[in-house]
């Protein structure tokens, strides 16, 4: 039997012309965001609203660095490894890049089998997503503890602006708190996949009960989102 409701959810609706047609769309979700589900759309307009701190740290962090009378550190000098006695700089942070970048390749992947329903490569490609996020926030975490034991605090640091401490780790600490999380939340849908909850529609957290695989596609947005704003903090902290 067939439901009402579900029945004049999809028939035609006589859509008016001109200004009034346009606020007809706006006004209705039915109508706005009839192809979205309500997961999905939340995720982009948190993910907008996540666009806008994100912008608003870069825009103050080059602002003060523009500003400042005192000379800024040279991230070549100050994210510099030593390594067999030789001074490499930016090798950290260009392994921690392209760390994040290749999971975002394998999220996508996973993403691809999700829509093919086929259980086992999801999960695994979410893991091995979930693992390479993890090992970037342990390299950030150890920049972090580099960084500290050479003096480096949000109210000054040994090579210059006192503002350089504070940018750095409100903005990477910003950044490795969304990582970390997104790792969390890939472990556990992983976990969900690989048991099977969404082919049972088993009911549960992060479980959608028609039985499909909509939360890879979310968390696939979630990830990439990350990945992104690293490449904007990547050029404008790492090589300006």
């Amino acid at each position: 039997m067939v439901d009402p409701a579900m029945t004049d959810m999809r028939r035609d609706v006589v859509r008016p012309d001109g200004l009034r047609g346009l606020a007809a769309d706006w006004a209705s979700d039915q109508r706005a965001f009839k192809n979205v589900s309500w997961g999905k759309a939340m995720m982009w307009i948190f993910l907008l609203s996540d666009t806008f701190v994100f912008s608003c740290f870069l825009l103050s962090y080059m602002t003060v660095r523009m500003s400042t009378t005192e000379p800024w550190p040279n991230p070549s000098e100050v994210f510099a490894l030593t390594i067999g006695g030789t001074s490499i700089p930016l090798i950290l942070i260009a392994i921690m890049t392209f760390v994040l970048i290749s999971s975002s390749g394998t999220m996508a992947m996973a993403v691809n089998f999700g829509y093919r329903r086929d259980r086992v490569r999801t999960a695994v490609l979410m893991l091995v997503t979930a693992a390479l996020g993890a090992t970037f926030v342990g390299m950030q975490a150890f920049e972090w503890t580099k960084l500290i034991m050479e003096g480096v605090r949000p109210w000054g640091n040994p090579w210059g602006a006192a503002q350089f401490g504070s940018s750095f780790f409100m903005i990477t600490g910003f950044h490795g708190t969304h990582v970390t999380f997104g790792v969390i939340f890939l472990v556990a849908i992983a976990r969900k996949v690989w048991r099977g909850d969404f082919d049972h529609q088993r009911r549960g957290f992060f479980t959608s009960r028609k039985g499909n695989y909509e939360i890879v596609e979310i968390m696939g947005l979630y990830w990439h989102f990350v990945d992104l704003v690293w490449v904007f903090i990547f050029a404008f902290f790492y090589l300006w």
